[in-house]
């Protein structure tokens, strides 16, 4: 853990195709290629700061927030899912105008960025997934939890009663879900989360955002057909990293064995003392695996099929 952790970075809005308004988080200009960050389940761009800037001299980094998460105004047409913030994604990075990103994805995130990589392989140079949250079906209590707060009416009463609580008690509940170590964690980046979630509490659209993006990861456990995420990952034509911290209570490593099958061209990597969040825990190890795909992304041939 650094004595003294990186400074949020600058952040800004940009407008994209549809209408629509995004808030991103950037690093400053200088490489030529771009990196573009996706944040999980009610996380934001600041979910990325250590990991960006570890890879500030590889690649420019832009960190948005979800529609409806972070500073990013809420969708016009209420819809959080999968599909729809890969939209926003393939739009963002199409109004960057850098050509093919090296994408990054976290959790739900990771399954955004799945999907983006599936449907938009033009857009998509390289692709690095941490504990991305592709369907698996089989029981452990955080899925169930998750799953519990996303029934109908359930998930409003259980946001709105979790909301209640003191943010800084909210906080550390997260910390200790998704941290295998919660010393790892500088008091600065709790003082942060305690100060966005107070920011977030006042916002008419916080909860229908939670349960909304909540709802939505669900549904992709339960889809079938062309759309299943696992499918999709079988269609992704980038070089591919996907990190799993072995002491994930979310996400569990033995999905490791089922990204080597699905993806094409993948290399896996499992972090022995990280949990969910292996980009904020251990940044300067995923930057060390991100290094060497970037690397071998640029002497790979572009496949884009």
């Amino acid at each position: 853990m650094r004595d003294e952790p990186i400074p949020v970075w600058p952040g800004r809005f940009i407008d994209v195709e549809g209408g629509g308004r995004l808030h991103l988080r950037a690093t400053p200009e200088g490489p030529r290629e771009t990196a573009v960050y996706v944040h999980g389940l009610a996380g934001s761009a600041t979910n990325w700061t250590d990991l960006m800037g570890e890879l500030a001299g590889e690649v420019r980094g832009v960190a948005v927030d979800l529609p409806g998460a972070g500073h990013s105004p809420e969708p016009p047409d209420g819809d959080y899912s999968v599909a729809a913030n890969a939209t926003a994604v393939v739009r963002l990075a199409e109004a960057l105008g850098d050509g093919p990103v090296h994408l990054f994805g976290h959790s739900m995130g990771g399954a955004v960025s799945v999907r983006v990589a599936a449907m938009r392989p033009d857009l998509v140079r390289s692709l690095t997934l941490v504990s991305p949250a592709l369907p698996d079906l089989r029981p452990r209590y955080g899925p169930a939890r998750i799953a519990l707060s996303a029934a109908p009416s359930i998930g409003e009463l259980a946001v709105r009663w979790l909301s209640a609580l003191p943010p800084e008690r909210r906080v550390l509940a997260t910390v200790s879900m998704c941290y295998a170590d919660t010393g790892r964690v500088h008091p600065d980046r709790l003082r942060e989360a305690v100060e966005e979630l107070r920011r977030r509490d006042a916002l008419p659209h916080a909860v229908l955002s939670m349960v909304g993006c909540t709802r939505a990861i669900v549904r992709e456990y339960f889809r079938f057909g062309e759309e299943n995420l696992w499918r999709q990952a079988g269609r992704v034509a980038a070089p591919t990293l996907v990190v799993y911290g072995l002491r994930d209570r979310l996400i569990h490593a033995r999905m490791v064995h089922r990204s080597g099958r699905a993806f094409r061209d993948v290399r896996l990597v499992t972090l022995p003392h990280a949990g969910h969040v292996a980009q904020m825990e251990y940044p300067e190890l995923v930057a060390r695996e991100a290094r060497r795909l970037l690397a071998y992304a640029r002497m790979s041939p572009r496949r884009t099929a």
